[in-house]
C-alpha cells in the first residue's frame, strides 16, 4: 500500500476515489509501519480494499493530537455555539452526500442500499443536528448553602479525549451516535471502526475535513481489535473510551481501562430480546413488528427481538401469519432499491448463525422457515428463519447469535411468560403486544430491558435514551442522558461572608 486513497467501482459500475489511510490531525497517513488489512464486500464474498491499519505508534500521534485540540482549539476554548455551527455543517454535508455513503456502506457491510439511505443515514443526520441543539443547553444548578455568606453551583465540563470504538452492523449511525455528543460536549475524538467496515468512518472523515473542524478533534484509525482497539483502550492519555460490540469485547475494555488511567467508560453490548404477544393484541400489526423485531438489518442488531413469546390461544393463527412474512423478507442485491435483507457481515459470522440453528435442530427445535445459505447469491447470505419447539435451556434461547434467527415459544399465562421474558443474562431491549392498557403498564414495568416496546418494535429516537440492563452495558446513548458521558462535573463552592475561625 502506497497511498492513502483508492479507486473503487462500485456494483453500478460508478467509480469513485475512497480514503483508506489513517486520519490524524486533519491529515491522511499511511500506517507508520506501512502495515494493511483486508476487506471484504459480503454481497459477493469478494476482496474489497486494503486498509492501513493502525499500531501503538500511531495511537499514540492521534491521541496526542486529539489531546491537543483539547487544550487549544476545542474544548472550553471555543463557544458552544461554535460547536453547534460545525455539527450543524458536518450534518448538511452528510445529507448531501447520502447517496455515495450508503452506496459505500453497503458494499462494505452488505445491507440495501436505500435502507442505508433512507434509514441509517437519515438518522444520523438528525443525530448530529440534535445534538447541535444541545451543546448550548449543558448546565449545572446552583446550590444553596448559605443565603447570606456562601453558595455552591455546579459545571458540567467536557471530559476530555474520547477513544470511540464503533462495529460493523451500523457503521455511520454508529459513528454519529458516538461523534455527535462528545462534539457537543466539548470532547475530541480517536474513532476506531471495525475492521471489517471501516470505508464509511474514513469517507465522514473527508466530511470532517470540509466542514472546517479544527485539527485533532477527529481522528480516524483503522486497525485490529486486538491492537489499535486495545492500545486505545489502554492508553494513559485517553479519559474515555465508548464501546458497541460483544460482552466478551466489553470486558476486555473494561480491564484495561480499570489497569491504565482508570478511565470512564460506556458500554452498548449485546442482546437476546424478548417480544410477548397476548391474545388481545391487534394480530396483524404484530406481526409485522415481529418480523421486522428480528429480520431488519438481517438480524445483525443489538437489540433485536430474537426471542418471541406468542399466547397459546393465538398461537397457530399468529404462526401461519409470520412464516408467511418471513418467506416474502424482500432479500437479494442490495444495489435494488426494493432489496430491505441483505447478506451477513462475514463467512464466519454466516457458519456461527447456521451453527446455532443446527445446535437447536440437535436439541430436538423444529424450523419452521428458512435455516439455511440463501442460494440466490454466492455472498454470506441465510434466509429468514424461524424456529420453534424450543426449551429454555437451549442455546439458541440463551446466546445471542446476531443474524435473522427467530425463537419461539408458547405460553399461558401472564405470570409465567415475564419470567421467561427475564430469563437472561442480557435487558437491552423487550416488548409486548396487547390492547389491555392495565396489562401493558404492568408488563412494562416488570420487564427488565433498557427498552421497551408496546405495540412496537425496533423504534429509536435520537432524542430518546438507549443502553441496556445486567450484561447489556453500562451508561446511556441518545437523548440528553449521552451528553453525561461526555461530561464531568466540577462542584465550586464560594464564600462571600464567612470567616474563618481560629483556633478551630
Amino acid at each position: 500500500m502506497t497511498s492513502t486513497h483508492t479507486e473503487l467501482t462500485l456494483p453500478n459500475g460508478r467509480k469513485t476515489k475512497v480514503p483508506t489511510g489513517l486520519f490524524i490531525n486533519n491529515a491522511w497517513s499511511l500506517a507508520s509501519d506501512k502495515g494493511t488489512f483486508d476487506t471484504y464486500n459480503p454481497t459477493t464474498g469478494e476482496p474489497l480494499l486494503k486498509f492501513a491499519s493502525a499500531t501503538n505508534e500511531d495511537v499514540d500521534r492521534a491521541v496526542a493530537a486529539a489531546r491537543k485540540a483539547f487544550k487549544t482549539t476545542w474544548g472550553r476554548n471555543v463557544t458552544p455555539v461554535e460547536r453547534a455551527t460545525y455539527l450543524r455543517k458536518l450534518a448538511d454535508l452528510v445529507e448531501r452526500d447520502a447517496q455515495h455513503l450508503a452506496e459505500l456502506e453497503s458494499v462494505n457491510n452488505g445491507k440495501g442500499v436505500r435502507m442505508a439511505r433512507d434509514g441509517d443515514i437519515a438518522e444520523s443526520v438528525a443525530c448530529l443536528r440534535y445534538y447541535a441543539g444541545a451543546a448550548d443547553k449543558i448546565f449545572g444548578q446552583t446550590i444553596e448553602i448559605s443565603g447570606k455568606t456562601k453558595l455552591a453551583y455546579t459545571l458540567h465540563e467536557p471530559i476530555g479525549v474520547c477513544g470511540q470504538i464503533i462495529p460493523w452492523n451500523y457503521p455511520i449511525m454508529m459513528w454519529a451516535w458516538k461523534v455527535a455528543p462528545a462534539l457537543a460536549a466539548g470532547c475530541t475524538v480517536v474513532m476506531k471502526p471495525s475492521e471489517l467496515t471501516p470505508l464509511t468512518a474514513l469517507a465522514l472523515s473527508e466530511l470532517v475535513l470540509e466542514a472546517g473542524i479544527p485539527a485533532g478533534v477527529i481522528n480516524t484509525l483503522p486497525g485490529l481489535g486486538s491492537t489499535t482497539g486495545a492500545a486505545l483502550s489502554s492508553h494513559m492519555d485517553v479519559d474515555k473510551v465508548a464501546f458497541t460490540g460483544s460482552v466478551v469485547t466489553g470486558r476486555r475494555i473494561m480491564v484495561a481501562a480499570a489497569q491504565s488511567n482508570l478511565k470512564k467508560i460506556t458500554l452498548e453490548l449485546g442482546g437476546k430480546s424478548p417480544s410477548i404477544i397476548f391474545d388481545s393484541a391487534d394480530l396483524e400489526e404484530a406481526t409485522k413488528w415481529s418480523a421486522a423485531g428480528v429480520f431488519y438489518n438481517s438480524g445483525q442488531d443489538c437489540c433485536a427481538g430474537t426471542r418471541l413469546y406468542v399466547q397459546a390461544s393465538i398461537y397457530d393463527k399468529f404462526m401461519d401469519t409470520l412464516v408467511g412474512l418471513a418467506k416474502t423478507a424482500a432479500i437479494g442485491n442490495p444495489f435494488d432499491e426494493k432489496t430491505t435483507f441483505g447478506a451477513l457481515i462475514s463467512a464466519p459470522q454466516r457458519d456461527k448463525v447456521l451453527g446455532y440453528i443446527q445446535s437447536g435442530v440437535d436439541e430436538g427445535a423444529k424450523v419452521l422457515t428458512g435455516g439455511k445459505k440463501w442460494d440466490g447469491a454466492n455472498g454470506y447470505y441465510v434466509e429468514p428463519t424461524i424456529i420453534a419447539d424450543v426449551k429454555p435451556n437451549m442455546k439458541v434461547v440463551r446466546e445471542e447469535i446476531f443474524g435473522p434467527v427467530l425463537v419461539v415459544t408458547k405460553f399461558k399465562t401472564e405470570e409465567e411468560v415475564i419470567e421467561l421474558a427475564n430469563d437472561t443474562s442480557y435487558g437491552l431491549a423487550a416488548a409486548c403486544f396487547t390492547n389491555d392498557a392495565k396489562q401493558s403498564m404492568r408488563v412494562s414495568t416488570e420487564l427488565q430491558a433498557g427498552t421497551v416496546w408496546v405495540n412496537q418494535y425496533g423504534a429509536l429516537h435520537t432524542q430518546v435514551p438507549f443502553g441496556g440492563y445486567k450484561t447489556s452495558g453500562i451508561g446511556r446513548e441518545l437523548g440528553t442522558y449521552a451528553l453525561d458521558n461526555y461530561t464531568t462535573v466540577k462542584a465550586v463552592h464560594h464564600n462571600y461572608g464567612e470567616a474563618a475561625a481560629w483556633p478551630l
